[in-house]
């Protein structure tokens, strides 16, 4: 019944917003992410032409703890990001901008929380 639920406001969002904005809000963010993590001196994991404008995967600098920083992340900014999985475990981190959470004023705080906690 949650998951019913969570689907109709997920669509009643797209509807209110219009697909077509939704994706250029998507694109918009990611690109804004995708710059900033750049400039702090951040890769990607990920070829420009194989990203998804939802997820992105990012290399941790060497010597940088990534559970400590995920871990500052959430407690000092209440942001949370995951680290990477299987062979990547320790080596990326895993930033999710989906539905609500893909706004420019997210990008921003994260970016700023990146650049003072690395």
């Amino acid at each position: 019944i949650n998951m019913n639920y969570g689907l109709r406001e997920a669509l009643r969002l797209i509807a209110e917003e219009g697909l077509e904005a939704m994706w250029t809000r998507h694109k918009a963010s990611a690109e804004l992410l995708w710059d900033g993590l750049a400039e702090l001196g951040l890769s990607c994991h990920v070829t420009p032409e194989h990203r998804l404008h939802s997820l992105t995967t990012v290399r941790v600098p060497d010597g940088v703890d990534p559970k400590a920083v995920t871990s500052r992340l959430l407690n000092e900014y209440n942001i949370e990001i995951a680290n990477g999985l299987g062979q990547l475990a320790g080596k990326v981190w895993r930033v999710g901008l989906m539905g609500f959470n893909s706004r420019k004023e997210n990008v921003t705080l994260l970016l700023a929380a990146l650049k003072e906690i690395l």
